[in-house]
């Protein structure tokens, strides 16, 4: 069939054809956003999951949503190496300048300006080729304690937002790779702001081992935030994220195929994707059948082996990569970490620093006390098909 038009979209992030399954959360993030812009309690929230669950359409789609409701929104992508200050600084500064733009918001957002130069000299910010033209605001976000001082600078663009009718929605990816510091300073933040019932809320997103580090950063975070998981869809839903799109294309496809389909990817969004858009590919007419969806298969595991998989497994160690090879030797997750030691021979205690490096990388995750697997979900058949002799 037509590859133009082929309606799958394979890749990071990136907006499927039809965002199935997922309307409980979405529904909710809505509701938040507007009771937050009418003054009244709303819920930042944190999505949790596994790689190519789709977290970061949701927070896409989130995004979209906000800025229909009234809202300037900033969307961050948090590295493992970089301060939540210097991710955050240009942002605020962007936000800063649109509402200096409204009459009404002019004096507060003046005020946040100052607020915000205080906060950038205090902690070092890099502020490239633009820096603010105003004086530092003495005594405001300037006492080097990041949960102050970030609490502050929230605060200020906060009434600058209400007084301009406005709210502001801060979106960030990967929050897990935070520093405890920085996560705990943002949790501060937003709690202060709930509590000035200001219009700015949270949306945040990462793999499960986020609510325990949120927890571990602040004990009231579990209050704070609503924690939606955000895992592979049902059977009935992930057939529809396949049909959909096809059937909107006018064109068909069998029972027997989407079934495969379903059974192959496990109704994860990513990998529905993938397989949807190979299999559109490799049908030469509609409908697609279950030989298009077998010749599909071959190409999509070559692609996510060479691509999905390859890239993270790069980024172990060889120890490391020993571990995980352990790990998928034992068949399906979850594995206790005793088990993956005496696979490979050493004392738990000593494969603990191994593990905990691992975890820090975003491989593996701790879904109970004793207890780890993947963060990608079939790594380890990726594992088996390609590091481990039959």
């Amino acid at each position: 069939m037509d590859p133009v038009r082929n309606p799958f979209a394979p890749g990071a992030g990136s907006q499927p054809p039809e965002l199935a399954g997922r309307d409980e959360i979405i529904t909710e993030a809505d509701i938040a956003l507007q009771r937050i812009l009418l003054g009244r309690h709303g819920r930042s929230q944190m999505l949790l999951g596994l790689r190519g669950t789709g977290k970061t359409v949701l927070l896409n789609k989130i995004e979209t949503l906000a800025e229909e409701r009234g809202y300037f929104t900033s969307v961050i992508e948090a590295p493992e190496d970089r301060d939540l200050a210097d991710l955050l600084y240009p942002r605020m500064q962007q936000i800063l300048r649109r509402l200096s733009a409204i009459e009404t918001a002019k004096e507060y957002a003046f005020n946040a300006m100052r607020a915000l130069r205080s906060f950038a000299s205090v902690f070092k910010v890099e502020v490239g080729d633009f820096s603010l033209s105003v004086d530092p605001d003495p005594g405001v976000a300037d006492s080097g304690n990041l949960e102050y001082d970030l609490s502050d600078l929230f605060g200020a663009i906060g009434l600058a937002a209400r007084s301009a009718g406005k709210g502001w929605c801060l979106l960030i990816d990967e929050v897990q790779y935070l520093s405890e510091r920085d996560l705990s300073a943002l949790i501060v933040a937003i709690h202060r702001i709930n509590q000035k019932q200001l219009p700015v809320i949270f949306f945040g997103a990462g793999l499960p081992q986020l609510a325990g580090l949120s927890g571990d950063a602040k004990s009231y975070a579990e209050r704070l935030f609503s924690y939606p998981f955000v895992g592979a869809l049902p059977e009935q839903a992930a057939k529809q994220a396949i049909r959909g799109p096809i059937m909107e294309e006018k064109e068909e496809i069998k029972d027997n195929a989407l079934g495969r389909i379903f059974e192959l990817t496990e109704g994860y969004p990513y990998f529905l994707q993938e397989w949807g858009y190979q299999s559109w590919n490799c049908a030469d007419s509609s409908p697609i059948d279950e030989s298009d969806i077998s010749q599909a298969t071959d190409i999509a595991l070559t692609r996510l082996d060479e691509g999905f998989f390859q890239v993270r497994f790069d980024r172990l160690t060889p120890k490391e990569r020993e571990y995980v090879i352990a790990m998928a030797k034992l068949g399906k997750g979850p594995y206790r970490s005793s088990d993956v030691a005496e696979k490979l021979g050493e004392a738990p205690s000593k494969l603990g620093p191994r593990r905990a490096q691992i975890i820090s990388k975003g491989m593996i995750y701790s879904p109970k006390y004793g207890d780890i697997d993947f963060t990608v979900p079939m790594f380890d058949d990726y594992l088996r098909r390609n590091w481990i002799a039959a």
